[in-house]
């Protein structure tokens, strides 16, 4: 096991002015599940890249346990990588496949196997140890790929979207299994995604990048409860927090006709730094049917048993401009569409972001 630290750690392309990753700074702790997530092109898996050796790093550094690999060769940074393909030999057994690392070492072939029976009675594939890749299912060929990474007994697991190919049930499943399995060898692991789900229910912490510059670090309940900005706020949560621009009136934000109450203390607080235009958010939960409040024309219902997802706009909305406001309501009481109904946000549950810069006012 061992801690990983980027220390301003950015890689750039030849051609390219933006950094791909910017200036990253993120400590890792030993045994620690750490997910890197964010949309295509944020970066992620080039930072995860980089913590391999398989990307450069163009400035600053980037340290295992202490130590400074930033210019040593892959081999010698104690780590294993499951990739997104599982990159298996299709000639070979799968117990020749989780076995080769350790075969090109010079591990005696006793020593290898006892390792690779031990691996595959962790991820239940005792009884698939002499078949071959194009015999076995996408999660089976899964497994063998993380089988693969742990017989080495790395310092650092790394994997890079290794869920993406596999069927939504199936996704569940093996993601469940991943964090199970991390915990019980406590290896210090980095994990990229572009699923918020997915980083949301595995990782010990959760680190969101957007074009290379990492917006926040913190668990999934930190990160779900108090976003840093307004892309956090967006991106963290299925569906995404609502998030509509409001002017500040002296009882808290007015949207459309209607002054959402905010608490004194925060609108004291936009006062203090000169905000008048925010972002408000407010998440699909955090809205229920009410007498008074907000009015909304149902545009589309998500019925997905227990819950319903409800969809709607606001007199005046722009089509083109501004995305529906969603609601959870009971799945068994879900409107129709092209119903109005009245919503309010519960107290407390108001996010309130500037404008201007996106950042977190209260």
């Amino acid at each position: 096991m061992a801690t990983v630290s980027f220390a301003k750690a950015s890689r750039l392309y030849p051609g390219n002015p933006v950094p791909a990753v910017n200036e990253l700074d993120l400590d890792i702790e030993d045994g620690e599940f750490m997910v890197l997530v964010g949309p295509s092109g944020s970066g992620k898996s080039t930072a995860l890249r980089m913590l391999a050796g398989l990307e450069e790093v163009n400035a600053g550094e980037i340290h295992i346990d202490g130590a400074d690999v930033s210019r040593k060769a892959p081999k010698d940074r104690d780590i294993a990588m499951v990739f997104q393909n599982y990159a298996l030999y299709p000639h070979m057994s799968v117990a020749e496949n989780m076995g080769f690392a350790l075969k090109l070492k010079g591990v005696p072939k006793e020593e290898r196997m006892t390792k690779v029976r031990d691996a595959a009675r962790l991820l239940d594939l005792e009884a698939y140890l002499e078949r071959k890749p194009k015999a076995l299912s996408g999660g089976q060929r899964q497994r063998v790929a993380m089988g693969r990474a742990i017989v080495r007994e790395p310092s650092v697991f790394l994997m890079d979207e290794p869920l993406s190919n596999l069927d939504a049930k199936l996704r569940v499943e093996t993601r469940a299994n991943i964090a199970a399995l991390q915990a019980r060898l406590k290896t210090t692991t980095v994990y990229v995604t572009h699923d918020q789900v997915e980083a949301m229910t595995m990782g010990h912490r959760v680190a969101l990048l957007k074009d290379g510059v990492l917006q926040q670090v913190d668990t999934p309940r930190n990160l779900y409860d108090r976003p840093k900005n307004a892309f956090v706020a967006g991106f963290i949560g299925s569906p995404a927090m609502n998030l509509r621009h409001a002017q500040l009136v002296p009882d808290g934000a007015k949207l459309g006709d209607t002054v959402i109450a905010l608490p004194r203390e925060m609108l004291e607080r936009a006062h203090r730094i000169g905000v008048e235009q925010i972002q408000l958010g407010i998440r699909p939960e955090a809205l229920s049917l009410s007498d008074r409040g907000l009015a909304l024309q149902v545009s589309l219902v998500e019925e997905l048993g227990s819950d319903s997802y409800v969809y709607g706009s606001l007199a005046g909305d722009n089509p083109a401009t501004d995305r529906p406001i969603v609601v959870r309501v009971a799945g068994r009481t879900a409107p129709r569409i092209g119903e109005t109904l009245t919503v309010s946000a519960e107290p407390g549950q108001e996010h309130v972001f500037d404008a201007s810069t996106g950042d977190r006012i209260g």
